[in-house]
């Protein structure tokens, strides 16, 4: 009998409320549902009392002030991001500026990859949307954060996990209180994440999803989603679709397409529009380690406009 799906849509949740998941963690779930968040971003609040935030969400002042009234009596002293896309990270200033409270986040020197320098943002993509999901470009955390720190707090303790793919800056926080690991975007229970270049990059995702099949984790928290609870039947299903998918575009290029623009419609059949600049980039993460791994040859051009065959 085939294995059942580990993918699932399900959260118990309701907006404007820090829904208790332990004694000491709590999820308040943002009001941006979207294609890209499902039903929002994903707000964790560690301790009582004296609080920390994992990903404050949004910069949505209607957002910032219900999290604060859900908090209300409580105070936040500590901020976690996971990494700096927008849809996480862009109601941290709002939030800071409120409460003075220190911020925590990977610690990035150099541009890897170019990526603060996003060629695709602002610009239509072939599939004519926009990109705006680049990670941003100013943010220092008061405390920069790299492989193995730990944070301590009342009651629990964080331990960072570099996990490079999605965005160059992610990380993962381990909360061994309860075997459980923060994975902001890197792992979702109800889709697969985005990897779209320049800042994401398929060889270093990888990399991370075979670095979390090695740990001990028994549950995962998602910036999306509700909660896994096995998390590594969930990473084999993450790692099995990213195989198949290469082999997809292996055999597409193999038959005449060239660009990513002749092989998403073979890949992605009757798309929603608003989900083909996302399926544009994927294919290009692809193309790219595909031929990083010496298995695709390109014969000229950058990006979407890049020329591929087979080596």
């Amino acid at each position: 009998m085939a294995e059942a799906s580990p993918f699932t849509r399900e959260i118990d949740f309701e907006y404007g409320v820090a829904t208790p998941l332990s004694p000491i963690l709590r999820r308040f779930v943002a009001h941006n549902p979207g294609p890209f968040t499902f039903k929002g971003t994903n707000v964790y609040v560690l301790g009582h009392g004296k609080v920390a935030i994992i990903d404050p969400g949004p910069d949505d002042e209607s957002h910032i002030n219900a999290l604060l009234q859900a908090l209300q009596g409580e105070t936040i002293t500590r901020i976690f991001l996971t990494h700096t896309h927008k849809d996480h990270c862009g109601g941290l200033e709002r939030l800071k500026a409120i409460t003075g409270a220190r911020t925590y986040g990977f610690g990035m020197s150099g541009a890897p990859r170019g990526a603060y320098q996003p060629i695709l943002e602002g610009q239509a993509t072939p599939a004519g949307a926009l990109v705006t999901g680049f990670a941003e470009l100013g943010f220092t955390p008061d405390n920069p954060l790299g492989e193995g720190d730990v944070v301590e707090g009342e009651g629990w303790s964080l331990h960072s996990v570099h996990t490079p793919g999605h965005a160059p800056d992610h990380i993962c926080y381990s909360l061994p209180q309860e075997k459980a690991l923060f994975t902001g975007d890197h792992i979702m229970p109800w889709s697969t994440s985005v990897i779209a270049p320049p800042e994401g990059n398929m060889r270093d995702y990888m990399a991370s999803l075979s670095r979390l099949s090695n740990r001990d984790d028994e549950l995962y928290l998602p910036g999306h989603g509700g909660r896994v609870r096995k998390p590594h039947r969930l990473v084999r299903a993450y790692v099995l679709h990213r195989q198949w998918r290469e082999q997809s575009i292996l055999k597409a290029i193999k038959e005449g397409s060239e660009q990513v623009d002749e092989v998403v419609p073979l890949l992605y059949k009757d798309i929603d529009e608003v989900l083909k600049t996302a399926a544009s980039l994927s294919v290009l993460a692809h193309l790219e380690h595909l031929l990083d791994k010496g298995k695709l040859q390109k014969d000229q051009g950058e990006g979407f406009s890049a020329r591929f065959k087979m080596s």
